[in-house]
């Protein structure tokens, strides 16, 4: 509803709107984009969404809308990015992570960066943005089955690695 009437040049529900989604898109940004640059990625999202507002017909929700964006944005983001540029995003994520998080907070990202782009973005639209299987499933573009079975494997593939890494360090 705030989409339709932002579109209609209600301001305050413009606002609303950006305030209401914003959250959830800098999640996705965070973690499927860079984690260095959630911010960029979120405005870039944020930007796009302004400028295609005006075409939101309102046919399904506004929360899927803008997160399919940002999901584009990602995308994009990446294909941009030269192999030696990720490695250099992910030193500096990692040296930041080690000074602002505690060493748990980083495993889970180490866990996280070794799923491929497909089990990753199902695995956090659902585990760390909060969308339902067919919210996620929507926003990815592919059906609902394949979302459950992308997170079902990515769950397996974090344990079985979370296992190894806890029997080598023990």
């Amino acid at each position: 509803m705030l989409a339709l009437r932002a579109k209609a040049g209600d301001r305050r529900a413009l606002e609303d709107f950006v305030a209401a989604t914003q959250p959830g898109v800098w999640r996705l940004c965070r973690f499927l984009g860079s984690p260095t640059d959630p911010d960029d990625l979120t405005q870039e999202t944020f930007e796009r969404a302004l400028q295609s507002l005006h075409r939101f017909r309102g046919d399904g929700d506004a929360r899927s809308w803008i997160l399919a964006i940002a999901r584009r944005v990602c995308v994009d983001a990446t294909r941009r990015s030269a192999r030696q540029r990720r490695l250099a995003d992910r030193l500096i994520a990692a040296t930041l992570a080690e000074s602002h998080r505690d060493a748990h907070w980083l495993e889970v990202e180490e866990l996280l960066a070794a799923l491929d782009e497909e089990r990753r973005e199902a695995f956090v639209l659902t585990q760390f943005v909060g969308l339902s299987y067919e919210e996620a499933a929507e926003v990815a573009g592919v059906p609902v089955g394949t979302i459950r079975s992308r997170v079902s494997r990515a769950r397996n593939q974090l344990l079985d690695q979370h296992a190894r890494d806890r029997a080598a360090t023990a």
